[in-house]
């Protein structure tokens, strides 16, 4: 359990956080995302896999906007863990649904990086996917390239430490309804 400083802490970051993209603005990006998935993969009989935790929210708002069959699975894989700094990636469960000669989506929160996200790609591919394609909220832009694109991008962001819609700040502020940037600290 944590102590009342790391709850007055997890506070200070909300209150002192700068909104990026209010709930209204997130729905609207969610709304051209799923536009341009129905066209893509309408006839894919796709499988989603949503990235726990932080495709979560993303996965659960972007489902009902899709109007074709798909299935639903996860997998767990992070190189967070409850850290503000990213490490090796480290896989806590994998899907439980077959992917051979699958054609997948992968929803998840943001694209940062890019690690996390290209070693799911590679491990579906190398588990005999048909297609994959991968949706993110968001994308960070960084000054560097990164080791992959998303396909489907609902709104670029800035290079902060972000909460909300998923995203956390010290396992906490995932159920913020809109995108936060935490303060900057010198």
């Amino acid at each position: 359990m944590l102590d009342k400083i790391n709850l007055e802490e997890i506070d200070q970051v909300a209150q002192t956080a700068r909104l990026l993209y209010d709930q209204n603005q997130v729905n609207t990006a969610l709304d051209r995302m799923a536009c341009a998935i129905n066209e893509r993969l309408a006839d894919a009989n796709p499988l989603v896999l949503c990235v726990i935790n932080g495709g979560i929210i993303v996965a659960g708002q972007l489902l009902p906007r899709l109007s074709f069959p798909l299935m639903l699975d996860s997998l767990h894989a992070s190189r967070y863990r409850g850290s503000t700094t990213g490490q090796d990636i480290h896989w806590l469960f994998q899907p439980t649904t077959p992917l051979q000669d699958r054609n997948l989506l992968i929803v998840d929160d943001i694209l940062d990086e890019g690690h996390t996200l290209k070693a799911i790609v590679d491990w579906c591919k190398a588990q005999g996917a048909a297609s994959v394609y991968t949706a993110v909220l968001l994308d960070k832009m960084l000054e560097h390239a990164k080791p992959i694109a998303a396909d489907f991008v609902g709104l670029p962001v800035e290079n902060h430490y972000l909460f909300g819609y998923g995203m956390d700040y010290k396992n906490y502020l995932r159920n913020a309804a809109g995108i936060y940037a935490c303060k900057e600290t010198s």
